[in-house]
């Protein structure tokens, strides 16, 4: 490109109409020229020819290029990131850029913005092999043509009935293996427990040994018993993930027989099958994060995962499953509260889905959830914590809730565990762990 080809794919906020494009922050690391490089950057993922052979005064640039509109120049680095294969030669500069993409590109559909903004014009630029999406900004004219979620946090707190406190969600365990029988049984007793929702794993699926049909069927006759025996309002919530000409079908069996939340797999299945889906739905829909770490765990390729949490706000989950606090889930503290932050803060008219951080959780941990989220919207979600309790299942459930009363009390774990036997094993364990790691 010479300089006047290059200057097309530059602009000012103030040169531009803001609601008419998609704001996008990415790193990258460039080679060569570094404006140059942009240009070709905004090129490749808009309008990378912008005129047509032997049409001199046609220029589809100012409409439909995508433009830098802010950059800011990091350093330069001896080397890439990352050993991607590259043709260009020269210095490698490390950046921060923000560019403006008119969304008239590809209008409100989510497969196509995907395609644009980290397909293949984004990730194989020339001049450009690095590249991380940080963040995607939407105008409010852009929002005004989604749904967002159904219920959100107020309607599943109005589902349950709970309010002022977190929603307690557990992960039914084993998560591979029961029979529907043995699987609502268990389910069973940690709602009698005191939990709000038993949750099939994520990667539990209509499966011959345990089928969607037969499943459901045994977890709503057990939901439906766990309601009169306590006189709360329990969720059973069905894993229907599967392949997307199923999924509605999945969906009508699970509620018919008596599911009254739905988990979907979101990036598996597609942001759009999500869309579908919650257009469908007369139940709270809940997705979880497979493949997300995929694209997103390096910290300067791919994509940040709070862009994927935004997307399934936006294509109507009404709570989101996340990697949570603590080194298992190998995600960073403020990566995770970045990601809460995008279900809880405004969206135009978008409803909040409910932020459900999750990994290696139990009593033990509540109170460092708690205190790291910030208020009480968020799920806590529990697998072995509850359902490989020393006690069982329903003494699991309860040292949840136990945990919780402490929080509210203002009082210590080791304190309100006196008398209160199914916590008091937790902090016992607890306690001859910590013995054990001094004596190693």
């Amino acid at each position: 490109m010479n300089s006047e080809d290059i200057r097309g794919f530059f602009a000012s906020r103030e040169q531009l109409d803001m609601a008419d494009y998609l704001v996008l922050d990415y790193y990258i690391e460039c080679v060569g020229d570094i404006e140059t490089a942009l240009a070709h950057f905004c090129s490749e993922q808009s309008t990378a020819q912008w005129r047509r052979v032997g049409h001199d005064d046609e220029d589809f640039r100012p409409k439909y290029a995508a433009k830098v509109i802010s950059l800011t120049v990091e350093g330069e680095l001896s080397a890439l990131s990352y050993p991607v294969k590259h043709s260009e030669s020269g210095p490698v500069h490390a950046c921060r850029v923000t560019i403006a993409h008119p969304h008239c590109n590809f209008g409100p559909k989510l497969p196509n913005l995907l395609s644009a903004v980290c397909g293949e014009g984004a990730f194989f630029t020339p001049g450009v092999p690095v590249v991380k999406l940080l963040d995607i900004k939407f105008p409010e004219s852009y929002l005004m043509a989604f749904d967002g979620p159904k219920f959100g946090i107020e309607g599943i707190r109005d589902l349950l009935h709970a309010y002022d406190r977190p929603i307690f969600f557990g992960v039914v365990k084993p998560n591979i293996g029961l029979s529907p029988e043995h699987f609502a049984e268990i389910a069973f007793q940690s709602w009698i427990g005191g939990l709000d929702i038993a949750k099939d794993d994520e990667m539990l699926a209509d499966v011959d040994w345990s089928s969607l049909v037969d499943r459901s069927h045994a977890l709503g006759e057990a939901r439906a018993k766990a309601e009169r025996q306590t006189g709360e309002p329990k969720v059973y919530l069905a894993n229907i993930t599967d392949e997307v000409d199923r999924l509605i079908e999945l969906h009508d069996i699970a509620v018919r027989n008596g599911a009254n939340a739905l988990l979907v797999n979101a990036l598996p299945v597609g942001l759009s099958a999500v869309r579908m889906l919650a257009r469908h739905t007369k139940v709270p829909l809940i997705g979880h994060f497979p493949f997300i770490a995929a694209f997103s765990r390096m910290e300067k390729y791919g994509v940040h995962s709070r862009v994927m949490t935004k997307l399934q706000r936006l294509a109507g989950l009404d709570s989101i499953i996340m990697p949570g606090f603590g080194s298992r889930m190998m995600t960073p503290e403020e990566e995770v509260k970045e990601n809460i932050e995008e279900c809880l803060q405004d969206f135009g008219h978008i409803k909040r889905s409910l932020p459900v951080p999750g990994g290696s959780d139990s009593a033990l941990t509540l109170e460092t959830v708690y205190r790291k989220v910030g208020s009480v919207d968020f799920g806590f979600v529990p697998g072995r914590g509850i359902f490989g309790h020393p006690m069982g299942p329903r003494a699991g459930a309860t040292s949840i809730r136990q945990a919780w009363e402490a929080i509210e009390q203002g009082a210590s774990l080791e304190s309100w565990a006196v008398g209160r036997p199914e916590l008091q094993v937790m902090v016992d364990g607890a306690n001859r762990k910590k013995q054990e790691d001094v004596k190693k």
